[in-house]
């Protein structure tokens, strides 16, 4: 089985660290929590909807940049997969570098063969054209997203996908955690 994850809330719970910072730039006026559901849309999408500036935005990205790896949790049972499926590879909106950090200091790096970053100039999602590009050299048999974002490339091109921590019409397969993705590989035949 060879699986296209997302990053971002689907490897890794990023979403507090960047809640953190994005509170602290909007001076503390706005919950966490709050600023964590905008950030699931997308982090365009919580820009816009608080209306950082200019000014705010590359604070935020000065205040990412100064996040340690170890600020980032795996979550539980992912190592599991990376290490029954037979390939893994990533197509994320974060910088290579960023990635590699974080992966190389979980010991992560050796689970993935290729990635995608924003760094490769392939348009954001939900454009296929970097999923296709992966699906061609790797024939991607499940993509992984946290949102409907991540999937929607995947549905585009006839791949199986699934969705990890909420609801979605739209999903082959929905994953309150990932405890329940071998019983999902049970019920089906993904040629391993």
């Amino acid at each position: 089985m060879n699986i296209l994850w997302d990053f971002d809330g689907t490897l890794f719970d990023t979403y507090p660290g960047y809640s953190k910072v994005f509170s602290k730039v909007l001076g503390g006026k706005v919950s966490e929590e709050e600023i964590y559901k905008r950030l699931k849309i997308s982090l365009s999408h919580a820009t816009e909807y608080y209306n950082l500036t200019d000014s705010q935005v590359r604070e935020m990205e000065t205040l990412k940049n100064d996040l340690n790896p170890g600020d980032f949790k795996p979550f539980d049972k992912v190592e599991e997969i990376l290490k029954y499926a037979d390939k893994n590879v990533i197509m994320t909106h974060k910088d290579r570098d960023g990635v590699l950090a974080i992966l190389k200091h979980h010991g992560w790096d050796k689970y993935f063969i290729d990635m995608v970053a924003i760094d490769d100039g392939f348009p954001r999602k939900p454009n296929s054209q970097a999923y296709s590009h992966l699906h061609n050299k790797y024939h991607i048999d499940l993509v992984i997203g946290d949102r409907e974002i991540d999937i929607l490339p995947g549905k585009e091109l006839g791949i199986t996908t699934c969705i990890f921590g909420t609801k979605s019409d739209i999903a082959d397969y929905c994953l309150s955690d990932y405890a329940q993705f071998f019983e999902i590989i049970d019920r089906n035949d993904f040629n391993k």
